[in-house]
């Protein structure tokens, strides 16, 4: 800023002290205290705003360099899938005419007969009501009923 040294502001306050008085002498430097602050708070404000526009400017140069790659990238992608999906065409085109006339005679659906629901046991169903097996299951009212005590009489 501006280069004053000591003996240049002694002689600046008593000047100021002569001029002004001794009971308007603070009131003048506060006013010039608030007045260099707000000039100071203005250039770093004007300061900041620079540097945010230059890291702005080299943002977009960044993300243009970066949209650039990319595209070359996806460029470089896509002409290697096509030149493999031709040479995949070409080794496979014998075999998978090979295959498709294989795979055209489908064999017919034929019910396989069986009845899930029906169970095959291999135990006769006398053998079973002789010897007290049971073959249906009971609801727990029909259990109870079963398997309650007997009044003696």
């Amino acid at each position: 800023m501006i280069d004053i040294g000591l003996s240049k502001m002694a002689l600046i306050g008593a000047v100021a002290l002569v001029v002004i008085g001794p009971e308007k002498l603070p009131r003048v430097a506060r006013t010039i205290g608030t007045l260099l602050g707000k000039a100071q708070r203005y250039v770093a404000d004007v300061k900041s705003e620079v540097n945010r526009s230059m890291e702005l400017d080299e943002l977009k140069k960044m993300k243009e360099t970066v949209e650039n790659a990319a595209r070359d990238v996806e460029q470089s992608v896509q002409t290697a899938a096509s030149d493999f999906e031709k040479d995949w065409a070409e080794a496979t085109g014998e075999a998978s005419a090979a295959i498709e006339d294989s795979l055209s005679v489908v064999p017919a659906y034929r019910n396989p007969g069986k009845n899930w629901r029906l169970k095959r046991g291999a135990t006769p169903q006398w053998y079973k009501s002789r010897n007290g097996v049971r073959t249906k299951a009971l609801s727990g009212a029909a259990r109870v009923a079963r398997y309650r005590p007997q009044k003696f009489q």
